[in-house]
């Protein structure tokens, strides 16, 4: 799979919006294949790395609740980071993820390689599941660039 992220930064110029991310499992991998292409900077406002459910509740603004009530590794959490990193990083569209990049992590019904990609924009936020398997760095490899394709096919 090659990285969809010159396109990306051509389509957003072109569109003229901005982007952000809230990564969770990736750890910033999302943002650092966009801010790897030259001239990013026009688009790409900034990231939040909410590792910890601390950051996702008191920075990006996910709710203790829907934590509590689907885990962090949920289509809900994905959403609310995804809309949460919108406000506070002030763009146009986030992209976000949660996930269980693995070796271990794994829970009743959570295995390695369970992500949860998040896309908020003006209309709507959205989230996708998706099931890797492979290696804790081929997973969040695997989750950056599928959110980055999610990504590309919105923006066309």
């Amino acid at each position: 799979m090659s990285s969809p992220d010159a396109e990306i930064i051509d389509l957003l110029r072109q569109k003229r919006l901005t982007i952000g991310t809230v990564e969770s499992a990736t750890g910033g991998l999302i943002a650092n294949l966009l801010t790897n292409v030259p001239g990013s900077s026009d688009v790409f406002k900034g990231s939040v790395v909410a590792y910890s459910n601390e950051i996702k509740i008191n920075v990006v603004g996910v709710k203790a609740n829907t934590i509590d009530l689907h885990g962090a590794v949920s289509s809900q959490v994905a959403k609310e980071m995804a809309k949460g990193g919108r406000k506070v990083l002030n763009v146009d569209i986030c992209l976000a993820d949660t996930g269980i990049a693995g070796p271990g992590g794994a829970t009743p019904g959570k295995p390695v390689g369970l992500f949860y990609l998040g896309l908020s924009d003006k209309r709507r936020a959205s989230s996708r599941k998706h099931l890797f398997s492979g290696t804790r760095e081929e997973n969040k490899m695997s989750a950056a660039l599928t959110a980055l394709e999610w990504l590309l096919e919105s923006l066309r």
